[in-house]
């Protein structure tokens, strides 16, 4: 009985505790929802109850010690006033908040930055980690840190707001004990270091994935900075110590350290409050128009076809004469350059920036856009979210030349804050005329690289289109695009690959218009690129995502005509990777930049900006589609980082250039050949290193690669429209190329890169190509293989286009191409498979008298046999009709092979006799092979 009676006892105390603890919960529950409930309409004030929404209870404290009293934990402190009231004392390094009870459950910005960073790896000072709303929740003694959930939601009023609630959770990031409460205004005092001395940002596991070693956060080195607040926000320092991993683990030679062993970063964290905008609304995204978009799912919303309710992200524009045809706005986009920009650029940034006021005309905004100048004695800081900044970045190897991030307001898509970053080392890359591509010892084309490895990252989310490279070589591979990504959800633009069209711009300048690196012409040519790369950041900062398909506006005459460009720009979109445009060989040079913004961005302007006059983003629906209905009109294309990775559309490539890519394509790889012809005549000059000559080599080399690699492209292409039925009569999403284009690109596939006779060089040319010798921190030396590898040079041009031509996805495509063709009009994968054949094997096909084979002619050979050995084997993916093909083609090769050894097999040399006679022994085997496995 006794035994019975204990249990019963704590049954009963059981009950008693988790009774109360389960209506506490269901009061705190039904808050939260409230918060996280927006309806499709959103209108302002339900926004504003969805921002302040709070409990009606507090939670007593229980602890059984009595907590200090508030002055003696203050004692001694500097106090902060502000948005929250800080207490800060420098000797004991301890930094507190007081928060007062209105400002429990009521959701706030936090902004966090890495104020300095490495200057190596991608940990470079200035760049944004990450944003996202926070709220302060009680529970207990205790204020828990809390990311609200915001992807689901209900409208108001809703019984599946609690339904909502029990299926998604928040996010608590923290839990801080509340060390006293103030006795007259019941506010809270919390130490802030468990937060924000704590790694946050997630930072020991981004540096792990881009420095390749584990690094750890170092308590003991790590400490609060300068902390300041004010009314509406409050910005806090933290210097964070790190040191290298587990013991007897090597750190990586980092060449900007002291010692790789240990570094420090500091990081800005900035709490904001929410704007309160009455006069702001929503506005509804559309797919045809290229924005930065919230999106959400409304449980209140029971249509079968689409849960998400999606918002583009913009800033609240209104203009100050609401009736005037242009007026000024009530509270303009105001830019300021930071103090740290050169003198000599400032005037370009001020005009790339500017650049998009004449879009913002067209709409009723006069003035939309502000660029002010940031005194050199200025109190405030760049990182504050209070000033929109542009910002110099001092790297030794940052892989992009801009990046534009903006602060978005998670509810409602409102932006803002926003800062664009421009690494300085651009203007070296020109005046130097070259960039250097030994690093990896190898020579890749990113644009054609990044389909063939997997890897189809150009800019968004992460710099894997920079680290491409490095992942490639004999190194251990990095997945450095992932702790990118860890380090915050942003847009890196640009990168290594318009470093590489910037110089080789000014490598043109030089050598094809005796233009020196410190003349009035190039300084000009700089300043034009800078003007282009500040419009295409400051777009993106007001919420518009790339364009891949402007490029294509103009015809490849068109590009170099001042009174076709001057107005229209040379793409329809700044919004573009825009290729520098070199006129080809003979012709007047126009624009090497696009000077103004296109058609394309004036239109996305005006379905983001155009004041509408509705009271929900529903009403706005009948303009926004009048103005959406556009997107047939050519100069209108959109296509954005999504629609490249398949390599479907010849039309919608990064760094690319007009809307005739097999007249432009070629133009540029003679331009190449000019230069190389130049720069073994003409180099080195007096005092030039043999190393220079070999960089510039590597240079042309792959703006060579660049061009030949787009060609492929047009092979089982297809463009690919985002319209919506009733846009346009007799056009449709998906449209083939014509058969005769496809003929025309692997004709010039087979001239410019499958023919070894266009890389002929002399072999003192060759011979020029010497590498560097330096050897210290920051530059390392080849050691082995000092001659230039010319032969695997131009072969890995030659097996990155044969395998592009003959990838999964694209013969995939040519099988359907019947199907989707009117009759007798399609190219099909037979065709590919005879060119190809006959392009590679012509030597055997149609054999000359005597029988030679070049070490390039045998290398490419070896290649083909071997992609179309996979496919007869299935040990490489196909279509199952692609490899009857494969099959087919190697028996008729073997047929050829035996005649042609039969013939003149005794008069080949040695090393062409060798060659034909292992590839017809490796055809049988293949073939007897797949026979045994059916």
């Amino acid at each position: 009985m006794k035994r019975i009676s204990l249990v019963a006892a704590f049954v009963i105390g059981l009950f008693l505790v988790l009774v109360p603890a389960y209506v506490r919960s269901e009061v705190q529950s039904s808050a939260t929802i409230a918060q996280q409930s927006l309806p499709t309409a959103a209108p302002q004030g339900e926004i504003d109850n969805f921002v302040k929404a709070k409990t009606d209870t507090e939670e007593t404290d229980q602890e059984s010690s009595k907590p200090a009293s508030f002055d003696q934990v203050v004692k001694g402190t500097k106090q902060l006033k502000g948005l929250f009231t800080l207490y800060r004392d420098e000797a004991a390094g301890k930094l507190y908040a007081e928060i007062q009870p209105e400002q429990l459950n009521v959701n706030y910005l936090c902004t966090i930055t890495m104020e300095s960073g490495i200057g190596q790896g991608g940990i470079y000072g200035g760049l944004p980690l990450e944003d996202f709303l926070f709220t302060f929740r009680r529970v207990g003694n205790k204020l828990q840190f809390v990311v609200p959930n915001v992807f689901f939601r209900t409208r108001p009023g809703d019984p599946l707001q609690r339904s909502v609630k029990r299926s998604f959770s928040d996010s608590v990031l923290q839990a801080l004990p509340i060390r006293s409460t103030h006795p007259k205004r019941k506010s809270f005092l919390v130490d802030l270091s468990p937060l924000f001395l704590s790694d946050l940002p997630g930072l020991s596991q981004s540096l792990s994935s881009m420095l390749g070693s584990s690094y750890s956060l170092d308590a003991g080195k790590s400490s609060f900075g300068p902390a300041q607040a004010f009314p509406l926000n409050v910005e806090l320092e933290s210097n964070y110590g790190f040191s290298a991993g587990a013991e007897g683990t090597p750190p990586p030679i980092l060449s900007v350290l002291p010692n790789s062993k240990t570094f420090n970063l500091r990081v800005r964290y900035s709490l904001s409050r929410l704007p309160s905008n009455h006069n702001y609304r929503p506005r509804l995204a559309d797919d045809r128009i290229g924005y930065f978009i919230t999106a959400y799912q409304d449980f209140s919303d029971d249509s079968p076809r689409d849960p998400f309710v999606r918002y583009i992200q913009r800033w609240n524009l209104q203009k100050k004469e609401p009736k005037a045809t242009l007026s000024p706005p009530e509270k303009p986009i105001v830019f300021w350059i930071e103090n740290t920009v050169p003198l000599e650029y400032r005037d370009a940034v001020r005009d790339g920036a500017l650049m998009w006021n004449k879009a913002f005309e067209q709409v009723g905004f006069k003035d939309a856009i502000e660029v002010r100048q940031m005194p050199d004695d200025a109190k405030w800081d760049p990182a504050d979210v209070r000033y929109n900044t542009i910002r110099w970045l001092s790297s030794f190897d940052a892989g992009f030349l801009g990046m534009g991030p903006s602060r978005v307001n998670p509810l409602t898509g409102e932006i803002l804050d926003a800062d664009i970053l421009i690494d300085a080392s651009f203007a070296r890359y020109a005046k130097e005329q070259y960039r250097s591509l030994e690093q990896s010892q190898q020579l890749e084309s990113m644009p054609a690289l990044m389909k063939l490895t997997g890897n189809p990252s150009l800019c968004s989310y992460g710099m894997g289109a920079y680290f491409l490279k490095q992942s490639m070589t004999a190194k251990p591979a990095r997945d450095v695009s992932r702790g990118l990504k860890l380090l915050g959800n942003y847009d890196l633009c640009y990168g290594m690959e318009a470093t590489r069209q910037l110089g080789i711009g000014a490598m043109s300048l030089s050598m094809l218009h005796n233009v020196t690196p410190r003349s009035s012409e190039m300084k000009q040519f700089v300043q034009s690129f800078l003007r282009s790369l500040i419009a295409h950041e400051v777009g993106h900062t007001l919420g518009l995502r790339h364009n891949f398909r402007a490029s294509a506006m103009l015809t490849p005459a068109e590009l170099n005509d001042p009174a076709i460009t001057h107005q229209k720009g040379l793409v329809a979109s700044v919004m573009d990777y825009s290729a520098v445009n070199l006129a080809p060989q003979g012709a007047t040079q126009g624009d090497y930049f696009t000077q103004t913004i296109g058609p394309y961005d004036e239109w996305a302007i005006a379905y983001g900006y155009t004041p509408v006059d509705a009271l929900v983003p529903q009403s706005e629906t009948r303009l926004l589609e009048k103005i959406a209905g556009r997107a047939p009109e050519p100069a209108l294309a959109y296509a954005t980082d999504e629609d490249i990775y398949a390599g479907l559309d010849p039309l919608t490539n990064p760094f690319d250039l007009s809307g005739d890519l097999l007249t432009y394509a070629p133009w540029q790889m003679e331009n190449a050949q000019k230069m190389w012809q130049r720069l073994d005549q003409s180099s080195p000059i007096a005092g030039e290193s043999f190393s220079d000559v070999r960089l510039k080599f590597d240079e042309i080399f792959d703006y060579y690669f660049q061009y030949a690699s787009f060609l492929t492209t047009y092979v089982g292409g297809q463009s690919f429209n985002r319209f919506k039925g009733g846009d346009v009569a007799g056009r449709l999403p998906f449209e083939p190329v014509p058969a005769e284009k496809q003929r025309q690109a692997l004709a010039l596939l087979q001239t410019h890169v499958f023919d070894a006779n266009k890389f002929r060089f002399s072999p003192a040319f060759l011979n020029k190509l010497a590498p560097s010798r330096w050897s210290h921190w920051g530059e390392e030396p080849q050691i082995f293989s000092l001659d230039y590898p010319i032969h695997d040079r131009i072969l890995l041009l030659q097996t990155v286009v044969l395998r592009e031509l003959l990838q999964p996805d694209r013969l995939a495509r040519l099988r359907d191409a019947d199907l989707k063709t009117q009759s007798g009009q399609a190219f099909a994968l037979p065709e590919l498979f005879n060119t190809l054949q006959m392009a590679i094997w012509q030597d055997m096909i149609k054999p000359e008298d005597k029988l030679k084979l070049s070490s390039l002619r045998r290398g490419l050979q070896r290649e083909y046999l071997k992609i179309l050995t996979g496919m007869v084997l299935r040990t490489t993916p196909a279509p199952d009709d692609a490899r009857t093909l494969a099959w087919y083609e190697l028996k008729q090769l073997a047929t050829a092979l035996d005649r042609v050894l039969q013939r003149q097999g005794k008069d080949a040399d040695t090393e062409t006799k060798a060659h034909l006679e292992e590839t017809r022994d490796r055809i049988a085997k293949t073939l007897d092979a797949r026979l045994q496995t059916q």
